[in-house]
């Protein structure tokens, strides 16, 4: 399905709901997944270490195998065109060179002040513990998973984001390795078969602090 791009952004956040049920008949293509994710991953990221990576479960053989790991969420996993885990590389510090040097190439930045940076980048992330690292991703998991389902919004679509899944098994179910990725959250996305319901925010003076 090839929707038409809602550029109204107040529109896109006020609107933004958690859809639980989805028309199923509704898909979205390769072609169209792929925009949406290369619009979310403008994200900012630690470092610029985009660390998040996604499995787009889309099939019924995938959907099959995440159903049992996400049994309080069926109809996101039935009706959805797709859901998507986001997950944090813990060794994302391995793209460094590639990120900074198409900067280099791009003219982002000088060749002098690339190396400078990358030196103080690779003591940095030889001293980061395993924990730190993980509290990295998983921020930035939380990032780049906001501006997915605002992205989506944008496309037309609606999406959930799902916590209550089983994080320890979910990643070797899908054949990765559960050492390296940590699961940040699920987010189902595709077109609203019902309303979403609307909720209360608390006032912003009751949840900031002005000094």
């Amino acid at each position: 399905m090839n929707t038409t791009i809602n550029n109204d952004f107040t529109n896109i956040v006020t609107e933004r709901r958690s859809i639980r049920t989805y028309d199923p008949t509704v898909k979205i293509t390769r072609e169209e997944m792929s925009e949406i994710l290369t619009e979310a991953t403008l994200a900012p990221s630690s470092t610029n270490m985009q660390p998040w990576r996604f499995i787009v479960i889309d099939s019924p053989e995938g959907k099959a195998t995440l159903a049992p790991l996400a049994r309080f969420n069926q109809s996101q996993v039935e009706t959805s065109a797709a859901v998507i885990a986001v997950l944090g590389d813990m060794n994302n510090f391995d793209n460094a060179e590639e990120i900074y040097g198409r900067a280099v190439e791009l003219g982002y930045m000088t060749q002098e002040v690339k190396e400078k940076q990358m030196a103080a980048l690779t003591n940095y992330y030889n001293a980061l513990s395993p924990e730190n690292m993980k509290d990295t991703v998983l921020i930035d998991g939380g990032l780049v998973s906001m501006q997915l389902m605002l992205v989506a919004r944008a496309h037309g679509y609606d999406t959930n984001a799902i916590g209550g899944f089983e994080k320890d098994k979910l990643v070797e179910a899908f054949g990765l390795d559960k050492e390296r990725y940590i699961p940040v959250m699920l987010i189902s996305i595709g077109k609203a078969a019902v309303t979403g319901y609307k909720s209360v925010r608390l006032p912003v003076n009751k949840v900031s602090f002005w000094k």
